[in-house]
């Protein structure tokens, strides 16, 4: 039934694949104006292979593209030999190539067409660039020694970022790997590649950036010499170093960065050092430091030893007893004058005591006499101070007493 249903849908006309290429071919081979065709575009790579000159040909704007190929029987004969970024006028015929379903263009000739516009329009935007500072090396900061958060910018699917990963966790274990995300190629790219910029500026963590992407041809990497993207590496408040695997002189975006590398591993060994290298770095210095401490022991030892042979020279050793003699006589003399004065002064000391003791108007009162204070706190003298009546205070040697006058005698 299902047979039935298949041969009743498929009609017995239907082509293969090779019979519907073969079908195509002769379309375009036999099409008089694709036999012989004049084509102006800007070259935008070229490879070299033992049979020929291999190259892609665009227009200036990179809306469209056709590959191209110039046989080695053919190449010594071309009046321009293309290469890339110039503009080039060629003619040659379209052919088919039924094991890979494409077609190029069969170069018989090529002509010089000027330069071409994408790299006229690069020079000019260097030469802006160039002229506002933005590739001026006293703007390039220097990359942190030992970086501790590295933020990374590619395409989550492109090789570049497995190997930045692979690098970095081989070198420096522990390192704390950011990942901002950007389309690396195609229109969209350069906006895509400033947004993830911005994203590391606003999460504050890195202390470098990586911008990457592997290997492309030249209009895959075009999104590298926007302005947009110069721009952002140029302001971006964070040092910037930049993968981008190219064998073709610097993109606008290496020259705006601080550091530029040409392939992402080789940015991400740069970024980072190896600990087996730091380590080796440092038992140098150890054996180096050991060697320094060796040697000032020894001079300290050395010079020592010249001291103590000159004391012994000299006799210090004697001089210096005599001394301490010396010093042990002051010494004692010091303890007994002390002492004498000490004496001295106590037996003044009691002395003074006694002399005291005699004048003191209480040891009189002891003696059975006594003080009479009038009401005012006067001492009584006279009795003509004194009336019949008046209240006196009688101090003995031990209290005190209120009496009160009843007769005067003169």
């Amino acid at each position: 039934m299902t047979s039935d249903f298949v041969n009743s849908v498929i009609p017995q006309t239907a082509l293969s694949v090779a019979g519907l290429t073969d079908y195509i071919r002769l379309l375009l081979e036999q099409d008089e104006h694709l036999r012989q065709v004049w084509v102006v575009g800007e070259v935008s790579s070229a490879n070299h292979h033992r049979s020929g000159l291999f190259f892609t040909l665009q227009d200036p704007d990179g809306t469209a593209g056709i590959k191209c190929v110039a046989w080695n029987g053919q190449l010594a004969k071309l009046a321009q030999i293309p290469v890339p970024g110039e503009q080039i006028i060629i003619l040659g015929s379209l052919r088919v190539y039924p094991q890979r379903g494409e077609y190029q263009l069969s170069v018989w000739q090529a002509f010089p067409a000027g330069a071409g516009l994408q790299a006229l329009r690069y020079q000019q935007l260097k030469n802006r660039l160039l002229a506002e500072g933005l590739f001026d090396p006293a703007r390039k900061r220097s990359l942190p020694l030992h970086p501790q958060t590295i933020a990374v910018v590619t395409s989550p699917t492109a090789a570049a970022w497995g190997d930045i990963q692979k690098t970095l966790k081989h070198r420096y274990p522990g390192l704390h790997i950011l990942f901002s995300p950007a389309t690396v190629q195609g229109e969209q790219a350069p906006e895509s590649i400033v947004k993830a910029i911005e994203r590391v500026e606003k999460d504050g963590r890195a202390q470098v950036i990586i911008l990457a992407r592997g290997g492309g041809a030249v209009e895959e990497l075009a999104c590298f010499n926007d302005e947009r993207v110069v721009r952002s590496l140029a302001n971006c408040s964070i040092p910037v170093i930049t993968g981008i695997g190219h064998q073709r002189d610097e993109s606008l975006a290496d020259l705006a960065a601080d550091v530029c590398a040409h392939t992402p591993t080789a940015a991400a060994e740069i970024v980072v050092p190896a600990l087996a290298e730091l380590y080796t770095q440092h038992r140098q210095r150890v054996a180096v430091l050991q060697e320094v401490m060796q040697y000032s022991v020894e001079t300290a030892q050395n010079k020592l030893q010249v001291l103590q042979n000159r004391l012994r020279h000299l006799r210090l050793d004697r001089q210096v007893k005599q001394e301490v003699e010396k010093l042990a006589w002051k010494r004692q003399q010091l303890i007994q004058a002390t002492k004498r004065r000490s004496q001295q002064s106590s037996q003044h000391l009691e002395l003074l005591r006694q002399k005291l003791a005699t004048l003191d108007p209480k040891a009189v009162l002891q003696r059975g006499y006594a003080v009479v204070r009038q009401e005012n706190g006067a001492i009584a003298r006279s009795v003509a101070e004194l009336a019949v009546g008046d209240e006196l205070l009688i101090q003995l040697g031990q209290g005190e007493a209120k009496v009160k006058v009843t007769e005067v005698q003169e």
